[in-house]
């Protein structure tokens, strides 16, 4: 059943202003707990607006769960070499090459691509807008997390944004 799209149009012009703050004060402190925490609510909601069908509605669950554990990790300073364990620089995941380092980085590239794909597999257009949100807010926390990474994920969303585009 669709949900109703009465109060959709404010209540995603507050989540962008919202994750707009929460980059604002990312990029001023340097703290990508700002990005991830004001993500939440659009998470939430894009859990609530996406409809059962095509793994969407899964995609919306991981998502949300994803940054939560993200968050943990950043709190509690939790550091692992994902390129030591697997003893390989890069993995090929979900079709694409993902390089390999330190985990806090690993949660907002999934979050990045997954929104992404959200933006070509969901119809509406309020969990579209709200895919867009997620995946800027996500790749601003990769730039605040790990700067150095930041060009090879903004390469990892584009690819994937390009094969989806590709599918239309």
């Amino acid at each position: 059943m669709a949900k109703s799209t009465k109060d959709a149009t404010p209540i995603c012009i507050a989540l962008s202003i919202l994750t707009l703050i929460g980059i604002i004060l990312g990029i001023a402190s340097k703290n990508p707990l700002w990005v991830l925490f004001t993500l939440l609510p659009v998470l939430v909601y894009e859990v609530y607006r996406t409809q059962e069908g095509a793994s969407t509605k899964s995609s919306s669950i991981i998502l949300l769960v994803v940054t939560i554990l993200e968050i943990i990790l950043i709190i509690f300073k939790v550091s692992f070499n994902l390129a030591e364990f697997f003893e390989t620089e890069e993995k090929y995941i979900a079709g694409y090459y993902v390089p390999l380092g330190d985990i806090k980085v690993f949660g907002p590239v999934l979050t990045a691509v997954l929104s992404g794909v959200l933006i070509f597999r969901t119809y509406g257009k309020y969990t579209k807008w709200l895919s867009i949100l997620i995946c800027i807010g996500s790749l601003a926390a990769i730039q605040l997390i790990s700067p150095e990474f930041f060009r090879t994920a903004i390469k990892i969303v584009a690819s994937g944004l390009m094969d989806q585009l590709s599918g239309l």
